[in-house]
């Protein structure tokens, strides 16, 4: 059963694991520990619960998308619609949970890192509401494509610091916040954004998104009376599409698709590797060095994806496809021309894949997609790349 996984040491079959620095060990044990402690606890669950609803702003919407249906002419197509959360993504469900837990763990300040800018505004965020110090880190490159995003953050009361080394993207933004991990492992909790890195953070994350697939299957059966055909959602690092899919994982009847930017496709081009303390696929070179990737959205500028993915891969679960960026930039103006919805650029990857799979299927047949975020913090950047 997918359920019953990972083992107790943080394995989907032959990936993910433990592999970080000696220092690093007893920080990811003590996350570990409380993390299991505190997840079926009822004050711990209530106190969630009370959050997801009252400051998040769950559940969201399962939108029927009528005129991007009608469009395509093939099934239906449903919308998960994380982007109405507070803060406009699906990030937050995951950074509360976090935060929770680091209050219980008594730790005051907080590190992030973050891409697109969607997790990093969601940490300053919740590191607002619970009165902790954050400090996020982002490459370079996105900084100066995300500048709305890095003022929310400075608004918010969070330090953003700009990472320069390597490609200046979320790979690099991940490294410098392990490093400041291994510098302050006694005051420091690290609030990872998705579901990668070392035992327990894929298993941790997964968790805490799986609201948005739990929500969904409900939300389906009531409006459909039965489980969808299909699910599609963007796979960067995975956290969205983890989410939606891990509550449909044993249901054999329901199909499932990950979309990744074709220049940051692990799952589909990559080899079996480590990468920032998981055994994943990972975009590298023969001799194991790490390759610069590239996408029009910052966060799925990726060189690696959750272990969890690469099993259901390796497992014929889910089948992973790619979207280049121009398919990414015809899935934000379709579905903002259509519904009047303008989606983030990593949403736009799912989007753009419906153009080759609704059309092959009845129009009885259902697709829920998950609309992973909304596109404020893009239309600058389309603008610019449209001219």
């Amino acid at each position: 059963m997918f359920s019953d996984l990972p083992d107790k040491n943080g394995h989907f079959g032959e990936f993910g694991g433990r592999h970080v620095p000696e220092t690093l060990v007893p920080v990811h044990e003590a996350v570990t520990e409380a993390y299991l402690k505190y997840k079926d606890d009822a004050g711990f669950r209530d106190e969630l619960d009370y959050y997801l609803e009252h400051f998040i702003g769950r559940p969201t919407p399962l939108y029927f998308a009528e005129n991007l249906t009608a469009h395509f002419n093939g099934a239906k197509i449903y919308l998960k619609r994380e982007d109405l959360c507070h803060t406009g993504s699906h990030k937050l469900n995951n950074v509360i949970g976090q935060l929770l837990l680091a209050k219980r763990m008594g730790k005051k300040r907080v590190i992030a890192e973050t891409g697109a800018g969607q997790h990093g505004v969601a940490a300053a965020t919740g590191c607002a509401r619970f009165g902790l110090e954050c400090i996020v880190y982002m490459g370079e490159v996105d900084v100066k494509r995300q500048a709305l995003n890095v003022y929310r953050m400075q608004l918010l009361g969070a330090k953003v610091v700009p990472v320069t080394s390597g490609s200046r993207t979320l790979k690099d933004a991940i490294n410098e916040a392990m490093r400041d991990w291994m510098a302050h492992p006694d005051d420091t909790f690290y609030c990872l954004g998705s579901c990668v890195g070392a035992h327990p953070f894929p298993m941790m994350v997964r968790d805490f998104q799986s609201v948005i697939g739990k929500e969904a299957k409900a939300q389906h059966l009531e409006s459909e009376g039965k489980e969808p055909d299909y699910l599609v959602a963007c796979t960067g690092g995975g956290s969205n599409s983890i989410g939606l899919f891990n509550p449909f994982l044993d249901e054999p009847t329901v199909k499932i698709v990950g979309v990744e930017a074709e220049g940051a496709a692990s799952l589909c081009k990559g080899t079996i590797g480590i990468l920032h303390g998981a055994r994943t696929y990972v975009l590298q070179t023969k001799t194991g060095q790490i390759l610069n990737t590239h996408s029009i959205s910052a966060g799925l500028d990726y060189s690696g994806v959750g272990p969890e993915h690469s099993y259901l891969k390796d497992m014929g679960r889910v089948q992973y496809v790619t979207a280049n960026d121009k398919d990414a930039l015809s899935g934000f103006k379709v579905l903002s021309e259509k519904e009047g919805i303008i989606p983030a650029l990593e949403s736009s990857h799912a989007i753009a894949h419906l153009k080759k799979l609704a059309p092959k299927l009845s129009k009885e047949q259902t697709i829920i997609v998950c609309l992973s975020g909304r596109g404020d913090k893009d239309v600058d950047e389309v603008r610019k790349l449209l001219k």
